[in-house]
């Protein structure tokens, strides 16, 4: 019976994952993000969504980036569970409660004593695009600003698009008060490098595992 148990928790077929998958691709996917945003803090940059929001606490106020990463998210975690369903958000404060603890250790582990902002910008969100793309294959994400945008879409009837840009924007007007020009348009190129990985390689109908 145990060992049925187990074998059922590493079988996987075409279009599911097993709990063995998913779990691999959560760690995975949250390595790689907190591997993104080292490169990222290295150089002072910063991001969009909640990840934007986190870089500007801890710009800030002096506060680690894990720590608020973690609190900026906690309000989403509810919408996440009432717009995409119960497994979809304990997946999600998975990943973002990994992604926070990761991010707490890991500069004792790697040490950047330089990081050009546009090499950062490029390799920064060229990596966390790559977790993203992992927690998504396996209905995950790193929280954010998105299912915000969702739920006053279905609310509000306003469109996510706009709401999602209205908030970025007003992230990057703020960033004007912890940040230099030079260092907010590498920022803006990292966004667009991570948006452009993720648009680029993730279509539901090109992978239907769930």
């Amino acid at each position: 019976m145990v060992a049925n148990a187990f074998a059922g928790l590493l079988n996987s077929s075409a279009n599911r994952h097993s709990l063995f998958d998913d779990a691999q691709g959560i760690v995975a996917g949250s390595m790689l993000a907190v591997l993104g945003v080292t490169l990222l803090s290295g150089a002072g940059l910063l991001a969009g969504g909640t990840a934007g929001l986190a870089f500007l606490a801890h710009y800030a106020t002096g506060f680690s980036f894990g720590l608020c990463f973690f609190a900026v998210n906690l309000p989403f975690y509810y919408l996440a569970f009432r717009r995409l369903g119960a497994a979809f958000a304990i997946k999600t404060f998975t990943a973002i409660a990994l992604t926070s603890v990761l991010s707490e250790f890991v500069s004792g582990f790697i040490s950047m004593a330089h990081v050009d902002p546009i090499a950062g910008a490029l390799f920064g969100g060229l990596v966390i695009g790559a977790g993203m793309l992992a927690l998504f294959r396996h209905r995950a994400s790193l929280g954010g600003i998105g299912i915000l945008a969702l739920y006053i879409q279905d609310r509000f009837g306003w469109r996510a698009g706009f709401v999602q840009l209205g908030f970025d924007g007003l992230i990057l007007a703020l960033s004007f008060l912890v940040a230099s020009p030079f260092i907010i348009a590498c920022s803006v190129l990292g966004a667009i490098v991570l948006n452009l990985t993720i648009a680029i390689n993730h279509r539901k109908d090109r992978y239907i595992a769930m």
